[in-house]
């Protein structure tokens, strides 16, 4: 990935700030027919590891389990947001027009190592942590116990899981950095007034605004 000094995201706390509010992620393998790519929710253990580790699952049926070999090196991709920038949102562009159009964004790249989990043990403990994550803000959140126990078998019967032993984050956040702070808010504007909370409110956080 393209990293401009200026872009360069290497705050670990923002890094994993993106991996856990933005968990679903392309998980790109190489095999013999070349790369491919799954699109996953992982959850990220910032415990494991000196650089934490990612867990999830896929279906047993997933040709990736014959043609990735366990223990391959692997790239997962999280993105926190994106959106487009029109120069018309710059101050500046009105007095020199002297700005194009671009594309704002955060991502962060994961370099690991996959290992596939064909364990009771393991799955239960991943479905259990992603459920937990994700029905957190439901009245009544789901648990596995509320599913008759034949069933939760027969699912798990179905899934074989998914660890990611990382061994480098690699994160960008093109926020405008590189522009005057007038334009970078102007911009910023700009998107919140068309609804993209998500960019517009990165790009005030990498200014102090």
């Amino acid at each position: 990935m393209y990293i401009p000094p200026h872009f360069a995201e290497t705050q670990p706390d923002e890094l994993h700030r993106i991996l856990r509010e933005h968990p679903f992620a392309s998980l790109v393998t190489q095999g013999a027919d070349g790369p491919d790519a799954n699109h996953l929710p992982f959850e990220f253990d910032a415990d494991s590891g000196p650089h934490g580790r990612l867990i999830g699952h896929v279906a047993r049926a997933n040709p990736i389990l014959q043609e990735v070999a366990d223990g391959s090196p692997v790239l997962v991709i999280f993105r926190a947001g994106d959106a487009y920038i029109s120069p018309n949102w710059y101050p500046s562009k009105h007095e020199a027009h002297r700005q194009v159009p671009t594309w704002n964004y955060q991502v962060v790249h994961v370099h690991g190592v996959l290992r596939f989990q064909d364990d009771e043990k393991f799955l239960r403990g991943v479905l259990a942590r992603l459920t937990r994550t994700h029905e957190a803000d439901q009245p009544r959140p789901w648990r596995m116990g509320d599913s008759a126990p034949e069933f939760i078998d027969g699912m798990l019967k179905a899934i074989v899981g998914v660890e990611i032993e990382i061994g480098r984050i690699v994160g960008k956040s093109k926020l405008s950095q590189n522009k005057e702070a007038r334009d970078r808010l102007g911009a910023a504007d700009g998107l919140q007034q068309r609804g993209e909370t998500t960019v517009s409110a990165a790009m005030r956080a990498a200014g102090g605004s």
